[in-house]
């Protein structure tokens, strides 16, 4: 019996690819658990098509991820804050403010994914750096000016 594995099965194989096995393990274990299909024309044919649209998928999210990259390094960002007596800043800049003042612009970014190198207390010229998935990083530069 030829079974098409859905997922990855130890000592057997990968998700993808066809082995030829035994009728029971195939049709009772591999089947009957949701770890294969049995390998018809058909199904083959539709495992192709579903891996070729997630390939299509990922490239444009690659795409979309990438003209981020690009938005947010030509972004020149300003983040006001009240300044103390001594012309310290109130409190410290964190990622929460950097994605308040991104969403203020039309950039929806979750702040967990900008980090800091360390807390930001003074007014300058800064730099963070965004994880934006598939391995694509955008450095975003933004200037701390007070009130």
């Amino acid at each position: 019996m030829k079974v098409l594995l859905i997922k990855d099965v130890k000592g057997l194989g990968k998700a993808g690819e066809i082995k030829e096995v035994k009728d029971g393990y195939g049709r009772n274990f591999l089947v009957g658990r949701g770890f294969a299909k049995v390998a018809t024309d058909e199904v083959i044919k539709e495992w192709q098509e579903e891996q070729k649209r997630k390939e299509q998928e990922e490239a444009e999210e690659i795409a979309r991820l990438n003209a981020l990259k690009e938005k947010l390094e030509n972004l020149h960002l300003v983040i006001t804050k009240k300044l103390g007596a001594n012309g310290s800043l109130f409190g410290a800049i964190t990622n929460h403010d950097i994605a308040e003042a991104l969403k203020a612009q039309g950039i929806e970014i979750d702040k967990k994914l900008i980090h800091l190198d360390g807390a930001i207390k003074a007014t300058g010229l800064y730099e963070a750096d965004v994880k934006l998935g598939h391995g694509i990083h955008a450095k975003l530069k933004f200037e701390v000016a007070g009130e």
